[in-house]
């Protein structure tokens, strides 16, 4: 008997599907607007000073490691 074959492979994506933001193509632009609005938020929650220079790569490791720092990101 073969194997059950979802057939919306996105409803479990394999680990390798989210890539680190150090191999973004776009990860060395400026951060988008949405980065930018929730890393403030989340700079502000802890006490940290938001840096509007960051890129997109950046603000993405840095928006990780304050969710996990403010609680969001559970």
């Amino acid at each position: 008997m073969a194997d059950h074959v979802d057939a919306n492979p996105k409803a479990h994506p394999t680990g390798n599907a989210v890539k680190d933001p150090d191999n973004w193509t776009t990860g060395d632009q400026p951060m988008t607007g949405a980065q930018a609005s929730y890393l403030q938020t989340l700079s502000e929650e802890a006490g940290e000073e938001f840096d509007p220079e960051l890129s997109k790569a950046d603000a993405s490791k840095k928006i990780e490691a304050l969710q996990e720092e403010t609680g969001r990101g559970e």
